[in-house]
């Protein structure tokens, strides 16, 4: 199915995928980044339309499209296969398409190239995703698993070492986690269950000190993905 991806960086990146199919652009608008999208557009040979500020709202949904509109096909999804090899982002039921689209991003700058998502009960790939990863959901792979926990003993029985994030888990910082590594997230509002605790090797949280004594899905994920980044950065300094 198509779908429209808003906003400049989002749209840059998908120019830059070859996945767009048309781009709409604002009329009497070619400042800044919008030269570059024309550049990009021409190089690939992209139709570009130019129309109303009206148009690009309704495409957009109201979204903050900063002028420019993509026409893309629809999302291509990975198999469990294509994953191997990479550290691995599991997100189960994720539900906030804001969510997976920050933590997609976040992934992408921290060296985790595979997200699997569930299913049943989760956000899919989006206009929302595009725009909140800034396009950087086209440079991992996505995989959609019909059971995320025989995917996890499969994941296992490749060498990978399983990390759940619970607020009763190991201290991140204290826990060694080098090698093949999967980050398992719960649901926004349930958080991990204690059925997908069973199938994780560890599980972490992260030490806090003030009042508040949880984080966003999405901000957790990033502490988690930078510590491992941490962990196995093999730069001497």
């Amino acid at each position: 199915m198509d779908e429209y991806v808003y906003g400049r960086n989002p749209v840059i990146e998908v120019l830059k995928n070859n996945k767009a199919d048309k781009i709409y652009i604002q009329k009497m608008n070619s400042e800044g980044s919008i030269r570059k999208i024309y550049a990009l557009a021409k190089e690939n040979n992209v139709l570009i339309t130019q129309v109303n500020k009206s148009k690009l709202d309704f495409l957009s949904s109201k979204g903050n499209h900063q002028g420019v509109v993509a026409l893309v096909s629809g999302y291509n999804y990975g198999e469990f296969e294509d994953l191997i090899g990479e550290n691995i982002v599991i997100l189960d039921k994720i539900e906030d398409p804001h969510n997976f689209g920050a933590i997609a991003r976040s992934a992408e700058a921290l060296g985790f190239n595979g997200i699997i998502i569930s299913k049943h009960n989760s956000s899919y790939v989006n206009e929302v995703v595009y725009k909140t990863s800034a396009g950087a959901i086209d440079n991992v792979k996505v995989h959609i698993a019909n059971n995320i926990s025989n995917e996890i003993e499969m994941l296992k029985k490749k060498g990978y070492w399983i990390y759940g994030t619970d607020m009763n888990g190991e201290n991140l910082y204290k826990t060694d986690m080098k090698g093949k590594i999967a980050i398992v997230l719960g649901n926004e509002g349930k958080g991990l269950s204690s059925s997908m605790k069973k199938h994780c090797d560890v599980v972490v949280s992260i030490p806090m000190i003030g009042k508040i004594n949880s984080l966003n899905v999405s901000c957790a994920a990033s502490i988690v993905m930078a510590e491992v980044q941490r962990k196995n950065e093999t730069t001497e300094i």
